[in-house]
């Protein structure tokens, strides 16, 4: 992974742009969008900055650019079809430490933008490092098609009731199951109004939500792929996550991202793992080989839920 991804808050920071054209005019859309403060340098400019300018959405500076403009900036954008001056803007934001991005000249970005899908405060980036940008495009779209509209609505609702949801459940633990069953409830896809939003809400609060420790056993093998979805599902729920040395990273990294993740060395390490999960009442996600069947292992199983590798 060469690029990290973050995203950064440019709420009022001071964002320099050089260049006016089409492709000033989306990074600009962008910026604007994220609460940034743009100056524009362009002698001329497209009419959609124009329009902007006049509205006062940001301020054009009608000059060409020289050294001495780039003061107390957070990020700098060099977005000409000149090379040359693009790679001296970057010189000079390099000189006075500023981020700065070469629009398509990767050697010269201490960022990329990745692309983008937007449902209110929902945000999804996608990115190849710039490696394949019809894939992310393609990539893009199957998502799009299946993301759901309502994803704003849900999201403006969730925020609503960080508060709240505390004078209801005490700890942690049950808030996060509670919002679990809140948001796999097949209810949602059809819901575009607060109001029944919030009928489901109370529905789902009046039942007792069960934190009693779980333990689920999953099957690897060669191909992660072969996961079903509802061992897809499970890891993503689960809060401990035990695992064999062979087990490929790759199954591992599947599971939720901040469940704690330890290694087993033997049946009896993981018997102590499984005896100190149940005393603090976590729901652990176990993988374990495919061919592996002894007697030992299915006496640990037990009566505990178990996903078999798909073949």
């Amino acid at each position: 992974m060469r690029y990290f991804p973050v995203f950064l808050d440019l709420s009022n920071k001071a964002v320099l742009v050089v260049g006016g054209g089409e492709v000033a005019c989306r990074k600009v859309d962008m910026l604007l969008r994220a609460g940034a403060k743009v100056t524009l340098v362009s002698p001329n400019v497209h009419p959609h900055l124009l329009d902007l300018a006049q509205q006062e959405a940001l301020l054009w500076v009608k000059a060409f650019y020289h050294s001495d403009m780039l003061q107390d900036y957070f990020q700098v954008w060099a977005t000409t079809d000149n090379p040359e001056l693009n790679h001296q803007v970057h010189q000079d934001a390099k000189q006075q430490n500023i981020m700065v991005n070469v629009v398509d000249d990767k050697p010269y970005c201490d960022f990329i933008t990745p692309s983008m899908i937007n449902r209110g405060r929902i945000q999804i980036a996608i990115s190849s490092g710039g490696a394949s940008p019809v894939l992310i495009r393609y990539l893009r779209e199957k998502l799009e098609s299946i993301l759901p509209q309502n994803l704003a609505l849900l999201a403006d609702f969730g925020a609503s009731k960080r508060n709240s949801i505390k004078a209801s459940l005490a700890t942690v633990d049950e808030r996060r199951k509670f919002w679990e069953r809140f948001f796999s409830s097949p209810q949602l896809a059809t819901i575009s109004q607060r109001e029944s939003l919030e009928t489901l809400y109370h529905e789902i609060l009046e039942h007792a939500i069960d934190v009693a420790p779980v333990a689920t056993w999953i099957q690897f093998g060669d191909d992660v792929e072969n996961l079903s979805i509802k061992g897809l599902r499970l890891m993503q729920e689960s809060e401990l996550v035990l695992y064999p040395q062979e087990c490929p990273f790759e199954f591992v990294d599947l599971c939720r991202r901040d469940a704690d993740r330890k290694c087993y060395s033997d049946l009896h390490h993981l018997s102590v793992l499984m005896d100190e999960a149940k005393q603090d009442n976590l729901r652990t996600c176990i993988f374990i080989p495919k061919h592996d069947g002894s007697p030992q292992l299915k006496l640990l199983i037990g009566n505990d839920q178990y996903i078999p590798i798909v073949n």
